[in-house]
């Protein structure tokens, strides 16, 4: 895996260089994000440079295993107690969200005759944690860059109309403004990516003056979240690999080179072992009394190489295909987002929560 020529490390290099900017800009507009920066830039720079050469080993590589990296180093930002001792409250909102968004994802992509790991790339980042969860389970399905460059943008669409409208929603429909736990929640639980998570609290709590009360609560609730993708990339690798052998049906990763079906390591894939091992380092040593802010480099180097990656895949896919078959996919997307939306209100209301 890290046996990579002079060339290819060019490539590996040209990708860090290009998505440097992205990820400053992100930062600026973390409404936007780094990650929807890179691939957007990825894509125009694909146009006008089709022939990679020698330097395109180096960026299959990056848009692989770089990708599998940045999600191990995203294990470092979650301290299991905290989340378990917070995050109780809004867990039957959570559970509740994330199968709705699941069974119609799947039910969708079966009626529209969609690609399945595109179906399974939207249903999961509607449902889990937008980026983080795609990127996580693309190299457990074997997704192609087109496939998860598409999936990416449906769910950016509809995070950047969340972040925009639910603090006016919030207001129409009547939440509390003497604390930020109602919003929190909703906002945690209905929005996708942390960045428009943090937009919409924020902005909550300036609207109502709460200092940082509705920001800390959708936070929480947004890292309860994400630990989903612990079982549910392990599901997807033992049912996918199980139909795949069982069907007789080779399986091919970004490269196009095939594996053997079902396997105890694509089962266990090791950078999800690696994922659940940082957050219980995290989990300890907070425990042991260790700043958590000892982990914010690991946090920020993830994003970064989350940037990275989605760099590559940019420059790997076609953003005129992407385009044109974008209906479908825009479809699944925006009924999981309405749903996860709907019923994180009805949970909450019969909770008496709002």
């Amino acid at each position: 895996m890290l046996n990579l020529s002079k060339n290819a490390l060019y490539g590996l290099i040209i990708c860090s260089i290009i998505a440097i900017p992205s990820f400053l800009l992100g930062n600026l507009f973390p409404i936007i994000g780094g990650p929807i920066i890179a691939i957007i830039l990825g894509m125009i720079i694909a146009i006008f440079w089709r022939d990679k050469g020698n330097l395109e080993e180096g960026i299959n590589f990056t848009s692989k295993y770089i990708l599998q990296l940045a999600v191990v180093f995203l294990g470092f930002g979650l301290n299991l107690g905290a989340i378990v001792a917070t995050g109780i409250q809004s867990l039957p909102i959570i559970i509740g969200t994330i199968f709705i968004a699941l069974i119609l994802a799947y039910i969708m992509m079966k009626i529209l005759k969609l690609e399945r790991n595109t179906g399974i790339l939207i249903g999961v980042g509607s449902s889990i944690c937008g980026g983080s969860a795609i990127a996580a389970t693309a190299p457990v399905i074997g997704a192609k860059d087109e496939e998860v460059a598409q999936s990416i943008s449906i769910i950016f669409f509809f995070n950047v109309v969340a972040a925009i409208i639910f603090p006016m929603l919030g207001r129409i429909l009547g939440f509390s403004t003497l604390n930020g736990d109602a919003f929190g929640i909703f906002s945690g639980t209905a929005i996708n990516d942390t960045s428009s998570v943090t937009a919409a609290a924020a902005t909550w709590d300036n609207m109502w003056g709460l200092g940082s009360s509705t920001l800390d609560k959708a936070t929480t609730v947004k890292l309860t979240r994400t630990l989903a993708i612990i079982p549910i990339t392990l599901v997807l690798s033992y049912v996918i690999g199980k139909k795949d052998n069982n069907n007789g049906d080779n399986n091919r990763d970004n490269e196009g080179n095939e594996s053997e079906g079902f396997s105890l390591k694509r089962a266990f894939p090791t950078f999800v072992a690696f994922f659940i091992l940082a957050s219980i380092i995290t989990t300890i040593a907070v425990a042991l009394g260790v700043d958590s802010n000892l982990f914010i480099p690991m946090k920020e180097l993830s994003k970064f190489l989350i940037v990275m990656a989605m760099l590559a895949i940019g420059l790997n896919s076609d953003i005129v295909k992407i385009v044109k078959t974008g209906g479908k996919p825009l479809l699944i997307g925006g009924t999981c987002w309405i749903s996860i939306t709907i019923l994180s209100l009805i949970l909450q209301h019969l909770l008496g929560i709002w």
